[in-house]
């Protein structure tokens, strides 16, 4: 895990789910993920936006041209738990595809305009968008 991670991760469990910390406020969760090689859990802070009853998850690695580890983790292991502002919550995640996933990215992007400069940094890769749904 990389440092900034770890500083992110010790402030969310530290105020109770917000991050002054590049500006996050409220909208991060924690993902905690079971490694798709490895079987062990990992923790990783992503933004989220809440979307009625569930959370989108953008899968951006801030614009780099390959899906963060996370992304695959949640592809074979889609029950995973989230520590939210509220408490922790169980939750399944899908991938969004087409108009969906188009609508969700939309969302992001209105509320941090920067995803847009990781959509064109990325190139030909789509970022890919999880609704995450509690069980």
């Amino acid at each position: 895990m990389t440092s900034f991670n770890a500083q992110i991760i010790q402030e969310f469990r530290g105020n109770g789910g917000h991050v002054e910390t590049a500006g996050f406020g409220d909208k991060l969760v924690l993902l905690r993920t079971i490694g798709a090689r490895t079987g062990e859990e990992r923790v990783t802070p992503t933004m989220a936006l809440r979307d009625e009853d569930s959370w989108l998850v953008y899968a951006s690695k801030a614009g780099a041209p390959d899906n963060p580890a996370w992304y695959y983790n949640l592809v074979e292991n889609p029950d995973i738990t989230i520590e939210t502002p509220q408490g922790d919550v169980e939750v399944t995640a899908s991938e969004l595809h087409g108009d969906e996933r188009d609508a969700a990215w939309d969302q992001v992007v209105a509320v941090a305009s920067g995803f847009a400069d990781y959509q064109v940094k990325a190139g030909d890769r789509v970022i890919p968008v999880f609704r995450l749904t509690p069980r």
